[in-house]
C-alpha cells in the first residue's frame, strides 16, 4: 500500500531558459560570514554551485533576484519575537555577501518574512518578465527557501531545488523539507541535472 506522499504522478521537469528565474534566498553577511548575527555553519558551502547556476541563466536569458532579510533598525518586527534580531536594514549583516556580484540586469529585493513573496514585489517582477519557472537557491532550506518555494507554488509557478545549492538547520532538517518539496511542490535535483536542462 502506497503512503500518502507517494502518491504523485511527476512528468520529467522541462524548462524554457528565458522564462526562468533564479531567486536566490538570504546569502548575507549575518547568515554567511563570522561575525554575523546567525551564521549557518558550512553555508559557504553552498555558493560555488550557486554561482554555476546564475552563471548558466543569466547566458540564457533569464532572469535573477537577489533577496536579503533585512527588519527595521526600530526591531519592531514580529518575527523578533521568536528569533534573536538580526538583518537590521542598513547594516553589514543585511548586505549580500561578496561572492555574489549583480548587475544592472538582476533584481535585489529586501525581504521582513520568511517568504520571498510575502508583500514583496517579487510576484510582480516574475510576470513582468514572463518567468514560468523558479530555481529556489540559498539559506535556510527549512525556513526561507521552504516558504519561498511553497509559495512559487502557490503562485502558479514550476519550482526546482538544486539540492547542493540550499543548507538547513542541520541534516534531519535538509532531507525532510527536500522529501516535502519534490513530493508535494516542485523538483529537487542534482546541480548538474539542473544545469544540463537549462541547457
Amino acid at each position: 500500500m502506497k503512503g500518502f506522499s507517494d502518491h504523485f504522478n511527476k512528468a520529467p521537469v522541462q524548462l524554457a531558459p528565458a522564462k526562468t528565474a533564479v531567486i536566490v534566498v538570504d546569502l548575507v553577511n549575518d547568515f554567511m560570514k563570522e561575525g554575523g548575527s546567525m551564521v549557518l555553519g558550512g553555508g559557504m558551502a553552498v555558493v560555488p554551485p550557486i554561482l554555476k547556476i546564475v552563471d548558466a541563466v543569466k547566458k540564457k536569458g533569464g532572469t535573477v533576484v537577489y533577496i536579503k532579510d533585512n527588519h527595521r533598525p526600530d526591531k519592531t518586527d514580529a518575527e523578533f519575537l521568536i528569533r534573536e534580531p538580526h538583518c537590521i536594514d542598513g547594516s553589514w549583516g543585511a548586505e549580500l555577501i561578496d561572492e555574489l556580484s549583480p548587475d544592472a540586469s538582476d533584481y535585489i529585493l529586501k525581504k521582513r518574512r520568511f517568504s520571498s513573496f510575502f508583500q514583496t514585489d517579487l510576484d510582480m517582477i516574475l510576470r513582468e518578465n514572463g518567468v514560468e519557472t523558479i530555481i529556489v537557491v540559498g539559506v535556510v532550506t527549512n525556513i526561507c527557501v521552504r516558504s519561498t518555494v511553497h509559495d512559487g507554488f502557490f503562485n502558479g509557478y514550476r519550482c526546482i531545488v538544486p539540492q547542493e545549492c540550499v543548507m538547513a538547520t542541520g541534516d534531519r532538517e535538509q532531507e525532510s523539507t527536500l522529501w516535502d518539496i519534490d513530493t508535494h511542490f516542485g523538483y529537487v535535483m542534482k546541480t548538474d541535472e539542473v544545469l544540463k536542462i537549462i541547457g
